[in-house]
């Protein structure tokens, strides 16, 4: 055994001490809870997350070279670092995933931008698309995607991750998650300027654009369905909980259906349009999307709270986003008992020098008194997180701040 295994099998055995703390399954049964619409209390969740800020003691440094050992290493090193400092109420899943090796054959283009970085390590970067739709005979381009699975790659990752740590951590196959984002595509194809201008001056150009993306979301989650894709037990839906007794929990072996599933949906660009716009280019074509799915949650960063009203023509709809920058009081009294809330606190709240304790007070108060008042069932989910200002006590207080409020709840 060389030194990067040593090295994975010491961070899978603490990882697994940590799995088997009995707060995982207290928060198994607060997630739960509030997709059922039966919240216990709300659940807190940290993501989206600039680890490359947060190495203030080494923890997160990578030693394995190994690929398949280094992307381990990785993953262990993040989770445990969440858990110690900010875990709120995330959940250590009690294995080690190796995710199905999914390819797909591309829709014909590919995206065309400029970008411009203000940190080597940072992800979050500016783009400039370049419009690749902008006249109908440009939709020729469009071809319908095509959907395998690598399973040789898949096992052969699996088995040399098992052979390193798996009498220490079981290792599991998992599979993946509905993530439809068909106008954040679009956007990626043609640039935000063109895409609103054409909503207004050139509907049937839009219309005829998600038209054919909206076949092809389609044909791709039966062609998932199909090669047993999905993932029977997610514990998260981008980001927020997954977990419901409305959905079958176990595995019989047979393929995962998308009746078993979340489904996932959004149109951040219609943040900006008007409600009728909105249901025009999206909901309705989100309702033949999601219909073959167990349940639903739609929304990303586009403020709902005005337009809850549309959103729940989506069939077997059970959580709506409600962003920073929609009104929660507004949301929460429209929304009450029939759907759960993923709420999202702003993260600029956490990206100053020194946190505002008191601004993060207030923030998920409001959110806590509009639940209360209403009878909602919530997550509150800090996200999108581009930067901390290098202060890793940022997030510390966040989490000690929101988790006293809502166990106070």
């Amino acid at each position: 055994m060389n030194r990067e295994e040593i090295l994975l099998r010491t961070l899978a055995w603490e990882y697994a001490c940590a799995a088997n703390n009995e707060k995982n399954m207290q928060a198994r049964t607060l997630h739960t809870a509030v997709n059922d619409l039966k919240m216990i209390r709300p659940v807190v969740l940290i993501e989206e997350i600039p680890f490359h800020e947060l190495n203030f003691h080494g923890s997160l440094t990578l030693l394995c070279e190994d690929p398949d050992l280094h992307g381990a290493e990785d993953w262990f090193r993040r989770q445990l670092f969440k858990w110690k400092h900010f875990p709120a109420d995330m959940i250590l899943p009690p294995y080690f995933p190796v995710q199905k090796i999914m390819h797909s054959t591309g829709i014909g283009i590919t995206v065309e931008e400029h970008t411009i970085a203000t940190e080597a390590e940072n992800h979050i970067i500016s783009h400039e698309y370049f419009d690749q739709l902008a006249e109908p005979e440009d939709l020729e381009k469009l071809t319908p995607p095509v959907i395998s699975y690598d399973k040789e790659e898949t096992m052969r990752r699996y088995e040399k991750l098992a052979n390193v740590f798996g009498d220490i951590l079981p290792v599991r196959v998992v599979g993946h998650s509905s993530y439809i984002t068909m106008w954040d595509e679009i956007a990626r194809y043609r640039g935000v300027t063109p895409l609103l201008m054409d909503l207004i001056e050139r509907p049937e150009h839009s219309h005829a654009i998600v038209s054919k993306l909206a076949e092809f979301e389609k044909s791709k989650s039966a062609q998932m369905e199909a090669l047993g894709l999905f993932e029977i037990q997610p514990l998260e839906i981008h980001c927020t909980s997954a977990l419901t007794s409305d959905l079958p929990g176990e595995y019989d072996g047979g393929i995962v259906k998308r009746s078993q599933v979340w489904g996932r949906g959004m149109a951040q660009i219609f943040g900006s349009v008007s409600k009728d716009m909105h249901e025009e280019f999206d909901i309705d074509y989100m309702k033949e999307i999601m219909e073959p799915f167990g349940l639903v949650y739609y929304g990303c960063c586009e403020p709902l709270d005005k337009k809850v009203d549309i959103v729940e023509k989506i069939p077997h709809l059970r959580k709506i986003s409600i962003t920073p920058w929609a009104d929660v009081d507004n949301a929460a009294e429209v929304i009450g008992k029939r759907y759960a809330i993923a709420n999202k606190p702003n993260p600029a709240l956490v990206a100053t020098a020194t946190l505002d304790e008191d601004a993060v007070r207030q923030t998920i108060k409001r959110t806590l008194d509009a639940c209360k008042r209403n009878g909602c069932s919530a997550d509150i989910v800090l996200k999108d997180i581009s930067t901390v200002s290098h202060n890793v006590q940022n997030l510390i207080r966040f989490e000690q701040i929101a988790m006293e409020l809502v166990r106070g709840y």
